[in-house]
């Protein structure tokens, strides 16, 4: 199928998860910024050595800069692609429009609470990074690793706290990104709660529909 798509949705609505399953099932490609930069840093070429620059100073690398590895990586590329995120807000959405035709964007639409709920109950493994859920997938021995027997705890990017300054920073620059796509006539709304499965099925319904 050969469809350019950019999905969308808040921090933990299971975008990575449905990438990687649309990738498994349609042959896509992905396009992914930050496995471009690193390629393009090991690679040393010369928007790699720039973009060295910017990250070994701990600094955010320039919209520029990475649209133009975008675009190297379009400019080889056959067949349907799925970008993974990028763009992050308004600036990047227009720069991509300006190199791509995008023809779908799908919003994975996921109630707040029911993020905090999903990513603050999270717990991970401090040997082999196992993760669990309080509510949805407990250890078997409460704050130990069923899989090695390493302690659980919770990220500090895990706390309600950092996970409502996310989403904060989403409504504020990601979110009208909908709005952009929507006017456009290729948004599709998804809803992201629930069991992969069943978002994954809705997924594929919406694509499948809009290209009816």
């Amino acid at each position: 199928m050969d469809l350019k798509i950019v999905l969308l949705g808040p921090p933990g609505s299971g975008k990575g998860t449905q990438t990687e399953r649309l990738v498994a099932e349609f042959g896509f490609t992905k396009i992914s910024t930050g496995d471009l930069l690193r390629e393009a840093v090991r690679n040393g070429t010369e928007l790699g050595k720039q973009a060295k620059g910017f990250m070994d100073a701990g600094k955010l690398v320039p919209d520029d800069l990475v649209i133009g590895l975008i675009k190297e990586k379009l400019a080889g590329l056959k067949g349907g692609f799925l970008l993974d995120g990028f763009p992050r807000n308004l600036e990047q959405a227009e720069m991509l429009d300006a190199i791509a035709d995008i023809n779908l964007a799908v919003n994975l639409d996921v109630d707040e609470q029911a993020i905090v709920d999903r990513i603050a109950k999270r717990r991970s493994c401090k040997q082999c990074n196992e993760v669990y859920h309080l509510a949805t997938k407990p250890s078997k021995k409460g704050g130990v690793c069923d899989k090695c027997g390493g302690e659980l705890y919770q990220r500090t990017d895990d706390t309600e706290a950092v996970v409502r300054e996310r989403l904060r920073v989403y409504k504020e620059r990601t979110l009208p990104l909908t709005d952009f796509y929507k006017k456009r006539g290729i948004l599709v709304n998804v809803d992201g709660q629930g069991e992969i499965d069943d978002v994954f099925d809705r997924t594929l319904k919406a694509i499948k529909k809009s290209r009816s």
